[in-house]
């Protein structure tokens, strides 16, 4: 199993048109945050795409792009590109750029976002929410394949036998799916022969399994090996050295968050009790120590038999050493334990 950290930057607004030191110091911050991963020796490094003051990365492929150049090893992808009010053409000349300034490391994980700043940002309708998924998704998978193409679709103009430039050092790019528990996904996934990940943030995981095997059978179904498929899972994380160190530091800031998302889609006020609830052993929130966080990653190998675990850093108020710290023991403690437990 690939062990990982997904974030999306999370930062105070400023509310400022210049000027946002909040923001440079929580982008300093997220090149330490990478910087150590790949010290460790955790597999990847994600950052997701969002357009609110509450977020700093609009355009991960940027970011990545700048921790291209104080890594070494770990693999860089976003988590996710909103590829639905994307440009897949200047998408992958993005990617492909940031694999060659990366010596092959980058990585695409494209899904249709669970915020929707992004389409009266660009100009797309939310009414043509799957459509444009599907139409451009058809057309990044298509210049991942081969370098001269022409194309014609609904929301893109047209054009005829064109090169599409540069090419990534990879054969082609690692192109993932990322998905929320929407059977559609699933089948669609499979269908295609795409890795596949799945944001677990609420729920019991257990409640996701019919999902995967709704992914693996799809796959079967189009002639696809299901024992080849790669399937990642993403969870809000956080470790310290005992458990109730790591709520103490943590719930604060998840509590601040889940209300802040909570207020905008008309959710219950978050409390202790739900929290407590969410990171039980068959929750889905990891929250813990380093025995709890191995634990729970093995548990939920039984139900998925995944390939790849991202830990979604929530940092919010927590101070950043703090968080460095919880890096650490993923990358020193955590992965090294689940490792060897899953004989890697």
């Amino acid at each position: 199993m690939e062990l990982g950290i997904s974030t999306f930057g999370e930062v105070r607004p400023e509310g400022v048109a210049g000027g946002a030191t909040e923001s440079h110091l929580r982008m300093q911050e997220l090149l330490a945050e990478a910087k150590l991963a790949d010290e460790t020796g955790l597999d990847v490094f994600a950052l997701g795409e969002h357009h609110r003051p509450d977020f700093i990365i609009s355009a991960p492929e940027v970011a990545l792009a700048g921790i291209a150049t104080i890594t070494r090893n770990i693999r860089l992808s976003s988590s996710v590109t909103v590829l639905s009010s994307a440009d897949p053409v200047r998408t992958f000349q993005n990617f492909a750029t940031l694999d060659l300034l990366s010596n092959g490391r980058a990585e695409i994980m494209a899904g249709r976002g669970s915020f929707t700043e992004s389409f009266p940002l660009f100009g797309y309708s939310l009414g043509d929410y799957d459509a444009l998924f599907i139409e451009k998704l058809t057309m990044l998978l298509e210049i991942n394949r081969q370098e001269v193409m022409s194309w014609k679709g609904k929301y893109r103009a047209p054009f005829s036998n064109r090169g599409i430039y540069p090419r990534p050092l990879q054969p082609s790019l690692p192109i993932w799916l990322a998905a929320g528990g929407t059977p559609a996904s699933a089948k669609r996934a499979g269908r295609l022969n795409l890795p596949l990940v799945l944001a677990i943030l609420g729920g019991k995981p257990a409640q996701f399994v019919p999902f995967i095997n709704l992914y693996r059978e799809a796959a079967a179904e189009a002639g696809h090996d299901p024992a080849t498929l790669q399937l990642g899972i993403n969870s809000q994380f956080y470790v310290a050295d005992s458990s109730d160190q790591a709520t103490d530091e943590f719930y604060p800031s998840y509590e601040i968050l889940m209300n802040r998302v909570g207020r905008e889609r008309g959710w219950q006020p978050m409390t202790r009790e739900q929290f407590e609830y969410l990171r039980l052993p068959d929750g889905p929130l990891f929250v813990g120590s380093v025995q709890e966080i191995t634990d729970k990653i093995l548990y939920q190998h039984t139900l998925f038999n995944h390939t790849r675990f991202l830990a979604q850093i929530v940092k919010g108020y927590i101070h950043h050493d703090k968080v460095l710290h919880a890096i650490k023991l993923f990358g020193t403690q955590v992965a090294p334990a689940v490792r060897e437990a899953l004989g890697r």
